[in-house]
């Protein structure tokens, strides 16, 4: 091969892997789904045992747009007492948890859209649902989450928070 064969072949391959990233106008790199990312400490098995029960809250990667989990309790002798799928989905407009509990809304997933995120920070929020509206989660330096619903309920405010470990 010519040396400006070779240089040609260089050239096309430089722009084939150049022209798949985007930029915007002051040229800096945009990621897809860059929300999601920010929540990547989310993955994994988070845990809070006390003397009632276990709560239990698993995180994975689904594809690169979407995490889905699990959360549920189960009490002392071993009975799940509350569980429900969970998703985090990036639409490139907007970050929006998901909740679905079987048995309640007719099954319908609840979606709480972001309203807040940091590196080690996750606000979602749904004002038109009874309860809770807000879902937080906090990264703490020690690795564990501080997971928090709160709202109005029946006419209160009020909140719940859960100190999760990682597994």
């Amino acid at each position: 091969m010519s040396y400006i064969k070779f240089n040609l072949l260089i050239i096309a391959i430089l722009i084939c892997f150049s022209s798949c990233n985007k930029y915007d106008s002051n040229g800096k790199l945009i990621k897809d789904f860059e929300e999601l990312n920010k929540a990547n400490w989310l993955i994994g098995e988070w845990q809070k045992k006390d003397s009632i029960g276990t709560l239990q809250e698993n995180w994975k990667s689904e594809n690169d747009s979407t995490y889905s989990g699990v959360s549920y309790f189960i009490i002392e002798k071993g009975d799940t007492v509350h569980s429900e799928s969970i998703e985090l989905m990036e639409d490139k407009e907007h970050l929006i948890y998901t909740a679905t509990v079987k048995g309640q809304n007719n099954d319908d997933s609840i979606p709480f859209q972001m309203t807040q995120s940091t590196d080690s920070l996750l606000v979602f929020e749904n004002p038109k649902h009874d309860y809770p509206q807000k879902i937080k989660y906090k990264l703490n330096n020690d690795k564990t989450v501080l997971a928090t619903v709160s709202g109005k309920q029946k006419g209160k405010e009020s909140s719940e928070s859960y100190l999760l470990k990682k597994k």
